[in-house]
């Protein structure tokens, strides 16, 4: 059996983590009294337990509420650098060997940044996170689905990809807000030899899975929970599949999924109801995730421990994970193999001798 000690020793990648979902209560607290900012709470356990309480209404756009108040400390060049610094000491303390985080520059700017300031902040943060840890990075740029400005934050990403930024990304509420919208920021993306991943198919159906893929040309999905709409299904063997979820198992299109926060925005009903188990045993690439580590109350060694207390999960099965994680990774292929090779499978190595010595 795979304890939660060994699991917080694996070496880890995570691919859908959100910056602002991810501060330490402490620092809201701090960032807020500097600025001015009014908190529904003052101390850092009960604004951490504000923020738990809030996001698991069983409703993605209730989830979403806890944002707007992480985002009003998020306005000035050192808190952003501040954030993005302690983000990879976190990341460094759960294991983390690679992490992409993600976040909307253009939610950062009403206290005077221009987008390129709070983007050249937020790496500024990160590089420093990595001389102190050793935690490698990719930063992703994220448009938002209920706004027009999706393709001036491609276009930043664009700018900044030989500086940190690895992709671009649709986030926000899905419902009555198609990906297809945002056409000119996606074939722009494609146009420049970029990456994209977008959320789909968490609030909203399988369109919107086809959409992200067939129209946005999307690499990677963020949760795809929906997508088991297109499979029949008995315990976790898939006796049936429609075209969309063959296309997406035969391209080995990655999917990033989030089982907490799933769970708490109601995209599944409960841990027993979540796709996961059914998408990774049936030869779907899939990885875990935290999305939003303080929202959700989670880390990835929590997310994994998950999985193996409700999925029976193997050391085995977590190397997998991860590799398919590092793999998808929007790192160039140099990186990846050399973290694979040198890292991850070292590592994993060394686990499996140290199970065997000591029984």
């Amino acid at each position: 059996m795979v304890t939660e000690e060994m699991i917080r020793h694996l070496p880890k990648v995570e691919l859908h983590d959100h910056l602002d979902g991810g501060l330490r209560p402490a620092t809201i607290i701090e960032l807020a009294r500097r600025a001015g900012v009014e908190l529904p709470a003052r101390e850092p356990a009960e604004l951490a337990s504000w923020f738990h309480r809030g996001a698991d209404r069983k409703s993605l756009s209730l989830y979403l509420e806890g944002f707007g108040v992480v985002l009003s400390v998020m306005q000035t060049a050192e808190a952003l650098e501040r954030i993005a610094f302690e983000a990879l000491e976190d990341r460094a303390e759960d294991g983390i060997v690679y992490v992409e985080l993600r976040f909307a520059p253009m939610l950062c700017t009403a206290g005077g940044l221009n987008l390129e300031e709070v983007v050249r902040s937020v790496l500024a943060g990160l590089e420093r996170g990595r001389a102190k840890t050793g935690v490698e990075f990719g930063l992703i740029l994220c448009g938002m689905r209920d706004q027009t400005v999706a393709l001036e934050t491609a276009e930043l990403a664009v700018s900044f990809r030989e500086k940190g930024v690895v992709g671009f990304d649709l986030a926000g509420d899905e419902y009555g807000h198609p990906p297809k919208k945002h056409l000119d920021a996606f074939e722009y993306i494609r146009r420049m030899n970029f990456n994209i991943t977008i959320h789909a198919g968490e609030a909203f159906g399988m369109e919107s899975i086809w959409q992200a893929i067939q129209y946005c040309g999307a690499h990677r999905i963020g949760h795809a929970t929906r997508l088991r709409e297109d499979m029949a299904i008995h315990g976790t063997r898939i006796e049936k599949m429609g075209s969309l979820a063959h296309f997406i198992r035969d391209k080995r299109l990655p999917l990033e999924m989030c089982l907490s926060s799933n769970v708490q925005t109601g995209a599944a009903a409960s841990l027993d109801d979540h796709p996961f188990p059914v998408y990774y045993r049936n030869g779907f690439r899939t990885m875990l995730c935290t999305d939003n580590r303080l929202m959700s109350n989670t880390t990835l060694s929590k997310e994994m421990h998950l999985a193996v207390t409700h999925y029976n999960l193997t050391l085995d099965d977590l190397e997998k994970i991860t590799l398919n994680a590092m793999k998808s990774s929007f790192l160039h292929h140099d990186d990846r193999i050399r973290i694979i090779y040198d890292v991850l499978k070292p590592r994993f190595a060394r686990m499996r001798a140290d199970i065997t010595a000591h029984g």
